[in-house]
């Protein structure tokens, strides 16, 4: 296709304007800035949502109409996995379990499901794009930044919940990303923070990581989510800059057709070599080049300067020859094709039936967990993922209004003594953990508790057996997981 047939189809062949339509930036507050509105109006390619924008779905849909406002095909995304990593219901907690309680559930026609509901949410809300699947697996116990948000470990067993994600999503015109190209699962290094080499061969790759992909190809799904992570086989760039992965193995290997949009170009894993403000600008552009289309540039709010100096880059790569114009002009057009709202719909309240059905079904049961009378629930705290972020949702206020006189403690690893001393004066004692396997403080805090007869209560990803008592993991730290938990409790 040449720059006049883009052109055509973009309404736009100038290398300012096709630069700015591949730019998704966030912003900080609940409305949009002046200068949001005034360079969507402009061209601007469209933004990305995060919890920081969200008060509730009214506030959401008002602001999207405002967005839109400006121009009717904006791109609108935003990162709602369900779970933990959730952005409508940052305050409370996800009204559906997570990927991974999803897939110990172990039926797709309800992950379906599942993906519809939150598809149907989120196209009310004026969202065009949402950020998930996460099509990684859970590979390395140590692993960082998936964990929960993986379907699984087994790309058999994964790839149609996966799939099915994929349909359920787009039901209602929501475009949905396989995300993170070519999976994350065995890193052990967090990219928000530094980039990960993948400790795997490119067959090993074809094997196993690559399977969920192929699936959310062969379901349909629109965009697909480049993940800073160099595969030394493909060469020593991250997959987001790096033709192999994007241009040989996913567009020709796999038959992607659709949008290849970037994780955030500020993060860690690229910053760490760019710079993270003015670097942006040499990220954006060896993007452009590696094959990418959509650049994301969300996960810290921008101001219209860095805009500026990013935009800037790309037109100075054009000018000197570096990027032609042709591949700048088809990632607009792939870019555009986002930014399709879906059919008007009013918000509804929100249905957290669907949720905890799937949260009950997703619930694995050791020993026989019984409450004796009213709990105290001891909250564990470790460092929350970035990806989530702090995730101040808790199980006791679910147990406490099921099991009058519950009460809760939050504590950090090394609060041993404090919890003995509460735990003497009750009959039952909940320790509620996260991923306690990948935390040495935690394993050290349960054995501590080698005195106390406990339940204990998992929501991320399980790990080794710790202690011999009763035990409930969820898979999600989601309200309907944590509220799934406190009934199977207030039952026993």
């Amino acid at each position: 296709m040449t720059v006049a047939d883009l052109s055509e189809v973009s309404g736009v062949s100038d290398p300012r304007r096709l630069a700015e339509a591949v730019l998704l930036p966030g912003f900080a507050g609940t409305t949009a800035p002046d200068w949001v509105r005034r360079r969507l109006a402009e061209g601007l390619g469209g933004v990305i949502l995060f919890g920081r924008n969200v008060v509730d779905d009214e506030q959401v849909a008002a602001l999207t109409s405002a967005l839109r406002s400006e121009r009717d095909d904006v791109v609108v995304g935003i990162d709602e996995e369900g779970g933990d990593v959730t952005r409508l219901d940052v305050g409370r907690g996800s009204f559906v379990p997570g990927p991974l309680a999803l897939g110990a559930a172990g039926d797709p026609e309800l992950t379906a499901s599942v993906a519809a509901a939150l598809g149907e949410r989120l196209a009310a809300c004026g969202v065009t794009v949402n950020l998930a699947p996460c099509a990684d697996l859970t590979l390395a116990a140590e692993d960082p930044g998936i964990g929960v948000r993986a379907f699984g470990s087994d790309p058999v067993a994964a790839s149609p919940h996966v799939a099915a994600f994929v349909t359920g999503m787009q039901k209602y015109g929501v475009a949905a990303c396989a995300k993170h190209f070519p999976g994350h699962g065995a890193a052990t290094e967090d990219s928000h923070l530094s980039l990960p080499v993948l400790p795997r061969t490119a067959a090993e790759l074809r094997d196993v990581e690559l399977v969920p992909f192929a699936a959310a190809i062969e379901a349909g799904v629109r965009t697909v989510m480049s993940g800073h992570l160099v595969v030394r086989e493909w060469g020593d760039e991250p997959a987001t800059f790096n033709r192999t992965a994007l241009v040989d193995v996913l567009r020709g290997e796999l038959g992607f057709t659709g949008t290849v949009i970037t994780d955030a170009l500020e993060m860690g894993a690229i910053s760490g070599a760019y710079g993270r403000h003015d670097g942006i600008g040499e990220a954006s552009v060896r993007a452009l080049l590696g094959g990418a289309d959509a650049l994301c540039l969300g996960g810290a709010p921008f101001e219209a300067e860095t805009l500026d100096r990013t935009a800037d880059a790309i037109v100075a790569a054009v000018a000197s020859g570096r990027l032609s114009l042709e591949r700048l002009a088809d990632a607009a057009v792939r870019t555009a094709s986002l930014g399709t709202a879906p059919a008007p719909a009013t918000v509804q309240p929100v249905d957290y039936s669907l949720g905890l059905s799937a949260a009950r079904a997703a619930l694995r049961v050791t020993g026989t967990p019984r409450l004796t009378g009213p709990a105290l629930v001891v909250d564990v705290q470790t460092e929350p993922g970035i990806a989530a972020g702090p995730m101040p949702w808790g199980l006791g206020a679910h147990l406490a209004e099921l099991v009058p006189g519950t009460r809760t403690l939050s504590v950090s690893p090394d609060d041993v003594s404090t919890v003995l001393a509460e735990a003497s004066s009750v009959d039952s004692v909940v320790v509620v953990t996260r991923e306690a396997h990948r935390h040495p403080a935690v394993r050290e805090f349960l054995t501590g508790l080698s005195t106390v007869d406990y339940i204990r209560v998992e929501t991320g990803v399980p790990g080794p057996e710790t202690g011999t008592g009763p035990r409930l993991d969820t898979f999600s730290g989601s309200y309907v997981s944590l509220r799934a938990a406190a009934e199977y409790l207030a039952r026993s």
